[in-house]
């Protein structure tokens, strides 16, 4: 049997890989709605994630075939709100995890603070409310998103919490929990309803919506309860997060990796910077829609065209960059189809500019992954395929390609459901499919 795109034998890696797709036959573990009922993981819903139940099965795998267990290590560079490094930290195995979204980053560096006092925690928590109940009402000026999500009396709450917060602000474990509940609390509060892929509906009015006081004590409660129940596990605080650019030159050693699972932003023109405009303009860090591309996106993979506007005059050059040079026939030809086809679209969308910085991110991101990894390392990438205005883009072929390229071994593709067959406000009919890029070496 061969792997994929390598032309070699069956190696233990692909082994693995197969044992995997035997005890995994679900089509959640590459979604995050199973995290919603588990301690931690459900403090904040971040839709672009995956199971932590399936990461534990598969470290718990690869670990079980490590020589040294006690020098194991796993990296997950797009980390999002922590469920790769908070299923380590359940299982004591040593992780890092690399997150550039500013918010994302704090809410999952809250997460990490599981093992804090949980009694000194609820005591600042319930402190910052009863502040907060006690203020003036005296509200300040927020951005018109805002004042579209809340009525009055929750946008006072908000404010008054808000400020009672911000009072405390002292840096500390319980200080930094705190902060989460606020940010965790903010949707529950809001009657503007909320998108599948978490954008805000001001628009859409919600049935039942929760007082801000009473939303941030829930948080609250939940929280403290959530702590006690990890603390009281096998679990070890073994955890490193940091402020990175996967892009970028690698924060951590060389050659240190045994593992990497995460989800890179998917080709398909979701915008993960607008996903949290409500809460970052309830924190005052926007101001307005501009803001986010000033202030969030630099960041960010380009997996959306609202990134690359400014580039567009320049993607057939970005074409030519050598790290594409593995794909650069096949890209090129699907970005001139999209340049084309864009004109007969209204919104004239610039997905062929997207596209190709979008793979030429990739192609970084691969190269800075492969110094970090050990040989014999695996990678596992939550994936998903992309058709903007219905032209096919092979995004796990590409990806497996341009992996290869910066030095890995092989890759192998196991599907695990077909994508948005359920939409019955699709653009097109092109079949698009969802799952684990697999990379050995």
């Amino acid at each position: 049997m061969e792997e994929k795109g390598t032309g070699v034998e069956i190696s233990d890696f692909q082994e693995g890989v197969l044992f995997m797709s035997e005890i995994l036959q679900t089509n959640t573990t590459s979604t995050f709605i199973d995290n919603m009922s588990l301690p931690i993981h459900r403090w904040f819903r971040y839709t672009a994630g995956f199971s932590a139940q399936w990461v534990e099965e598969t470290v718990r795998k690869y670990l079980s075939k490590s020589v040294h267990n006690d020098n194991f290590r796993v990296l997950d560079p797009f980390a999002g709100s922590g469920t790769t490094l908070l299923a380590c930290d359940k299982l004591g195995i040593i992780s890092y995890g690399y997150e550039s979204h500013p918010l994302i980053y704090e809410i999952a560096a809250g997460k990490l603070l599981w093992k804090s006092d949980t009694d000194l925690f609820l005591k600042t928590a319930k402190d910052i409310l009863a502040q907060a109940e006690s203020e003036h009402s005296v509200i300040e000026p927020y951005p018109e998103i805002v004042l579209k999500c809340y009525d009055s009396k929750n946008l006072e709450e908000i404010d008054r919490l808000k400020r009672a917060l911000y009072s405390k602000a002292d840096g500390s474990s319980s200080y930094k929990l705190s902060w989460l509940a606020f940010v965790s609390m903010l949707r529950a509060s809001s009657h503007a309803g909320t998108a599948a892929w978490q954008y805000i509906l001001p628009n859409k009015k919600k049935a039942r919506v929760l007082s801000a006081f009473e939303a941030y004590s829930k948080q609250v409660d939940l929280m403290y309860e959530d702590m006690k129940v990890f603390q009281k596990s096998q679990a070890r605080q073994c955890a490193a997060l940091i402020k990175q650019d996967a892009r970028k030159e690698a924060a951590i050693e060389k050659n240190s990796i045994d593992l990497i699972i995460t989800s890179p932003p998917y080709a398909n023109n979701y915008d993960y910077a607008d996903a949290t405009r409500l809460e970052l303009s309830v924190l005052g860090e926007i101001n307005c829609w501009g803001d986010l591309q000033s202030k969030i996106r630099p960041g960010l993979v380009r997996s959306c065209s609202q990134m690359v506007s400014k580039e567009k005059k320049d993607t057939y050059q970005y074409l030519k960059d050598p790290l594409l040079k593995p794909i650069y026939s096949e890209i090129l030809d699907v970005c001139t189809k999209l340049d084309l086809e864009k004109e007969n679209h209204g919104g004239k969308k610039n997905y062929h500019t997207m596209i190709a910085l979008y793979f030429l991110d990739l192609a970084k991101v691969w190269q800075e992954l492969r110094k970090v990894c050990k040989d014999g390392a695996a990678v596992c990438f939550v994936i998903g395929d992309s058709a903007p205005y219905g032209i096919y883009v092979p995004v796990d072929e590409w990806l497996g390609r341009l992996a290869v390229a910066a030095g890995f071994k092989s890759y192998y593709f196991e599907k695990i459901r077909d994508r948005n067959v359920k939409w019955k406000n699709r653009k097109h009919t092109v079949p698009l499919k969802e799952g684990r890029l697999w990379i050995g070496g």
